[in-house]
């Protein structure tokens, strides 16, 4: 039977999730809440993206992930967690967004757009895939500029730029460039980043080598305009331009721990906590998934992530 313990879990992508199955495995009640849907952020992934990891490397809760191909898609992921989810007959409240955290005598209230739920202990997996790198040039806030990427298709006949040289402003480049679109990337350093996939990079460089990609390295966009791009450094000079995509990484989503008085390190934002157990300073307070890594969010991915949830669940239990 379930204890008189109540965890509120902030997030249902797969951190959040296998932590709810963890904690429900010690028989402790929890309520997932997500201001989207089950695994939210892999629903606004490109269209047709194939992950990286093998299916194996993305379960949770011991519940096998079959895939038909060697590495799984974006809607096999997305139907895999639904599925466990659904499985575990977890308590998830979606299309919820968390406005705060106070700390009550009892534990905690958690303030969403419906109302106020009480806690004995929280864990905050809320991810960065809604909070982008700021991008602060003039003309940013025009409707030709785009912080996510879906499908080549309505770009046809465009004159596409993209700013970035990582593997989100890589693969874009190849996917708009093999669709016959007129593709520009723009990198501020003299060369891609070397966490660039090992089998892109080539394919990359090739194309650029090529012209069949332009790239500008050593070059940022100065002014964004309805119809051009006003860029500075290397390649300075105006461009036409018909649509612009961001690619600049993510930021970790501290606002509620923040408003909590959580530490944070002013370098990294990692939150303060115990790596051992994922508690923050402040106890019955937990953090999961690529949170914990701050700006750091190349270090931890699904593959790890999901491992969070059976140490935060095993301290909770233990106390």
């Amino acid at each position: 039977m379930p204890d008189g313990r109540n965890v509120i879990i902030i997030g249902a992508g797969p951190a959040g999730l296998a932590c709810a199955i963890a904690l429900k495995k010690f028989g402790i009640r929890t309520t997932v809440l997500d201001k989207g849907t089950v695994a939210d952020a892999i629903r606004r992934f490109p269209w047709h993206m194939t992950f990286f990891s093998t299916a194996d490397l993305l379960e949770i809760g011991d519940v096998p992930f079959l895939s038909a191909g060697f590495r799984p898609t974006r809607i096999e992921v997305l139907r895999y967690y639904q599925k466990v989810a659904h499985f575990f007959d977890l308590s998830i409240q979606t299309h919820c967004a968390v406005r705060s955290i106070q700390r009550t005598a009892e534990g905690f209230a958690v303030e969403t757009e419906s109302g106020v739920l009480p806690a004995t202990h929280v864990v905050v997996a809320t991810g960065y895939y809604d909070s982008p790198n700021p991008f602060v040039v003039p003309g940013a806030e025009l409707p030709k500029v785009h912080r996510t990427y879906t499908e080549p298709f309505s770009y046809a006949g465009k004159k596409i730029a993209i700013v970035g040289g990582r593997n989100s402003a890589v693969e874009m480049a190849l996917e708009l460039y093999r669709h016959g679109i007129d593709v520009t990337l723009i990198h501020r350093r003299t060369q891609l980043s070397d966490g660039v996939k090992y089998w892109l990079l080539p394919d990359i460089l090739n194309r650029i080598k090529a012209g069949e990609i332009k790239a500008f390295f050593e070059t940022e966009v100065a002014e964004v305009k309805p119809r051009s791009l006003v860029l500075k450094g290397n390649q300075a000079g105006e461009v036409l331009n018909d649509d612009l995509f961001v690619m600049i990484g993510y930021a970790p989503q501290n606002d509620l721990l923040d408003a909590l008085g959580i530490e944070t390190d002013p370098e990294t934002a990692i939150p303060r906590h115990d790596p051992e157990t994922f508690e923050t300073n402040m106890q019955k307070l937990y953090i999961a998934g690529s949170i914990v890594a701050g700006r750091y969010n190349n270090k931890i991915f699904i593959e790890n992530g999901r491992l969070h949830g059976e140490v935060i669940a095993g301290n909770i239990a233990r106390k």
